[in-house]
């Protein structure tokens, strides 16, 4: 494995429709304040709502790099339309920064291009690992399903490989051309009018019993309960993950950041850091169940080792 002094974090896409202002601000502090090495940026679940953030794409690329953040850009997770077929293809031949692909049709654009893969492409296993590392790809973000096993066998089997986890975030479980988020609301997609801007952290569903099952975010759905692998972190990094992906949510990031910087560094425990983490963001329970091969949404407490008196 090549050397490499110390894990990295990479900050995911706002997968979320916030205001364009509050997205600027955003990536603003982030650039000025998170201890991230990594920054995606860019419209990934819906091309619609890309006029939001455009205007704003060149001074948030100009602030994160001159604070010395490698900026990637996203492309849509979904391309169901000629235009966005082609605006894919553009970035691909005239952006001068790395690009991550959330489609397959995507991948097929960047063929011997450097790139990233993003945790929404199925990578489960060493052989298709290998084979997108040799169509260009760099880094690849496995998907947050994978228990430990599978990712240490993958990353045992593909050593020369910059394997990135997802280790904080509501976890992106499907996306459909349809939009239930617009649909909960009486609306269609076509006259959507943005009602997924109404929830800036997803729109919760429940069973019939009413109990907290998923969340809508436009055309993607997403879990309820938010991932956090602060207790895994040794055993990934031993198992030779390089890089751990924070996926924002409407809470203060920065803070997250300086929590997995802080265990990745040694300064801070886990337990200490998810006490931490349950403060910053209490709208969603904590989960590490796929991690530990059990169903997402649970939550399996840290085993301590006892000391004989």
């Amino acid at each position: 494995m090549p050397e490499r002094t110390r894990p990295g974090l990479t900050l995911g896409p706002v997968y979320y429709l916030w205001d364009a202002a509050k997205w600027r601000d955003f990536h603003f502090r982030i650039a000025d304040e998170a201890p991230v090495e990594r920054v995606l940026i860019g419209e990934t679940v819906c091309s619609k709502r890309q006029h939001f953030i455009e205007p704003h794409l060149a001074e948030v690329l100009e602030r994160l790099e001159a604070a010395g953040k490698e900026v990637v850009f996203s492309t849509l997770s979904l391309v169901t339309l000629a235009r966005e077929s082609k605006q894919i293809r553009e970035m691909a031949a005239e952006s001068d920064h790395m690009l991550e692909g959330n489609d397959l049709s995507a991948l097929a654009v960047l063929k011997d291009k450097p790139h990233t893969i993003s945790p929404l492409i199925n990578v489960y296993n060493a052989p298709t690992a290998r084979l997108l590392a040799s169509r260009g790809a760099k880094t690849i973000c496995l998907p947050p399903e994978l228990p430990f096993a599978s990712v240490q066998e993958i990353a045992e089997n593909c050593p020369d490989i910059d394997f990135e986890v997802f280790a904080f975030g509501r976890m992106p479980l499907a996306i459909s051309a349809r939009c239930a988020h617009a649909r909960s609301k009486g609306r269609i997609k076509d006259n959507c009018l943005f009602v997924c801007g109404e929830e800036p952290d997803g729109l919760p569903v429940k069973t019939l019993d009413r109990q907290s099952f998923l969340t809508l975010n436009g055309v993607q759905t997403v879990s309820h309960a938010c991932q956090s692998l602060l207790g895994e972190l040794d055993d990934l990094v031993a198992a030779g993950i390089r890089s751990f992906r924070l996926s924002p949510q409407d809470c203060n990031m920065v803070e997250v950041a300086r929590l997995y910087r802080a265990v990745l560094d040694g300064v801070m425990g886990a337990d200490e850091a998810i006490a931490g983490l349950q403060k910053i963001y209490p709208a969603a329970p904590l989960s590490n169940g796929f991690h530990h091969a059990r169903e997402g949404a649970a939550w399996v407490a840290r085993a301590r080792n006892l000391q004989a008196s």
